[in-house]
């Protein structure tokens, strides 16, 4: 008999031009002034401007900070926060990408009860209550919508994540109008990220459960479905709206059953090279796979009639193989950068690359097949 515990944001909305609702969704919040927590990419766009206007046709004030930087250090977060005392903000709203959506969740938290952020980096040592949230993602990519994790770049470079069920928003809002102008790279590049939470939630090695291995293959038949299709349409809004449901679904799986290796060596990457998380997920997938495939071959070889439809394999190892030569030839695909050697890491970053991975033991635990400095080593060798 199966024993597992689930819990994912409580309301989620998918709607075109859904985010024209904020104002009426932050009054049904019993917030009369928010703080809308983006970036200078999405202000330049043009894509504040329409969600703003709704907020203040409902009377809701609103106050832009959108200064949020990518894999948001440290100093970066406590300016948003500063923001949203200053505003006296009752309610927050995340809108952007995983970075936007990470700060907004911790802004909600540390306005509404006081603590030094360094202090509830881990599990559960983060205190409520917190201040509302809505979050609005942009890309299908991260799943932070759904996630009780949000992720910081500390001074010494480590990537920490603050891990609280007061993390997961009040209301998920999906609305693929405003994915429409996204870069190739950058849908790619989250694309590929979303796959890798769908895939990493199904073999994890700890709390994988009926509702996670559901949701993960929905997702990824979504994802590998659409990805192709955004790239090739970026117009379509309906690619677009799966997609944004497949991050979604990929998200409230990895929320319950855990990232692993993937991610643990994605990290260092982010946090000395500041290669995007999407990208830095997409490099060392493929080598992960491989690694892995002793111990997850029969689990690799489940994900490939998700991922390929109709194709009939005569033995699990022959699916397992399908399986991750459909994901070499997606990635080998995808419009961003395909080596390490082109975000700029060199064989000399190599040692610190691997010592940097070994301390995200949190995650490393949840892969398949054990990982050891030297297999971290051998990976980012192997696509250096």
């Amino acid at each position: 008999m199966s024993t597992f515990t689930f819990e994912t944001t409580p309301r989620v909305i998918c709607e075109v031009d859904g985010a024209l609702r904020l104002g009426s969704l932050c009054r049904e919040l019993g917030a009369e002034r928010v703080l809308l927590v983006s970036d200078p990419g999405l202000q330049r766009a043009g894509l504040l401007e329409a969600p703003m206007q709704a907020l203040r046709d409902a009377g809701v004030s609103v106050t832009l900070y959108s200064d949020v930087q990518a894999d948001p250090p440290e100093a970066s977060v406590l300016d948003a926060v500063a923001a949203g005392r200053n505003c006296q903000a009752q309610a927050v709203i995340g809108l952007g990408g995983g970075s936007s959506l990470d700060t907004a969740k911790l802004v909600a938290l540390l306005c509404g009860h006081e603590q030094a952020l360094p202090d509830i980096y881990g599990i559960n040592l983060a205190k409520g209550p917190r201040l509302p949230l809505i979050q609005v993602p942009t890309t299908a990519g991260t799943g932070s919508e759904v996630t009780a994790v949000a992720i910081v770049t500390t001074p010494s470079h480590e990537k920490k994540g603050v891990v609280s069920p007061l993390l997961y928003p009040d209301i998920a809002l999906l609305d693929a109008r405003l994915t429409v102008g996204l870069p190739a790279a950058v849908s790619a590049m989250t694309g590929v990220d979303a796959m890798v939470h769908a895939i990493e939630a199904y073999t994890s090695k700890h709390k994988k459960n009926v509702l996670s291995d559901g949701l993960a293959l929905q997702a990824l038949r979504l994802l590998g479905g659409n990805l192709d299709r955004v790239l090739a349409e970026p117009g379509d809004l309906q690619a677009r709206s799966d997609m944004l449901l497949g991050s979604m679904l990929a998200g409230m799986a990895f929320a319950n059953a855990p990232v692993a290796a993937v991610h643990a060596l994605a990290y260092p990457l982010g946090g000395h090279f500041h290669v995007p998380h999407g990208l830095s997920n997409a490099l060392v997938l493929v080598p992960v796979l491989n690694f892995n495939r002793s111990v997850a071959q029969p689990l690799y070889a489940e994900l490939a009639a998700t991922v390929l439809p109709g194709q009939r394999f005569d033995t699990p190892v022959l699916a397992c193989e399908a399986f991750i030569a459909f994901m070499t030839a997606l990635v080998a695909r995808m419009p961003f950068a395909q080596r390490l050697a082109e975000v700029g890491v060199t064989p000399a970053d190599l040692d610190r690359l691997s010592d940097d991975a070994m301390k995200v033991e949190r995650l490393l635990i949840n892969n398949p097949r054990p990982v050891t400095r030297a297999d971290a080593r051998a990976i980012y060798a192997s696509v250096l």
